[in-house]
């Protein structure tokens, strides 16, 4: 006779598995206690996650409101640097010359 799949002398109820395992009450509990610890444990990485995902996002916020107070802030010194002449500006010495001059002619 030809087992479930055409193998020769295979009977067709061999295929099947007997699960003769009983398990007591005793282990039941068991399970149960280690799967109510693993789910328990579970829970706080989740709480963990939760809270670093929330300082993350602050820390991000913090980062981008200091990047934008940086930018301003550079922004303005340029804005002054141009208003103001530098030292070592020339055109300056040449107003001063000028102004000189305009008081030795009087």
């Amino acid at each position: 006779m030809s087992g479930p799949n055409g193998d020769p002398n295979i009977p067709i109820d061999e295929g099947i598995i007997n699960d003769e395992d009983e398990f007591d009450d005793e282990e039941y509990e068991s399970i149960n206690s280690m799967l109510d610890q693993i789910n328990s444990y579970l829970d706080d990485l989740d709480d963990r996650n939760d809270s670093l995902n929330g300082k993350l996002q602050e820390l991000m916020e913090s980062n981008q409101q200091a990047r934008l107070e940086f930018k301003a802030q550079r922004h303005s010194s340029q804005t002054q640097e141009e208003q103001r002449p530098a030292d070592g500006d020339p055109s300056l010495g040449v107003k001063e010359d000028v102004n000189n001059e305009n008081e030795d002619s009087k």
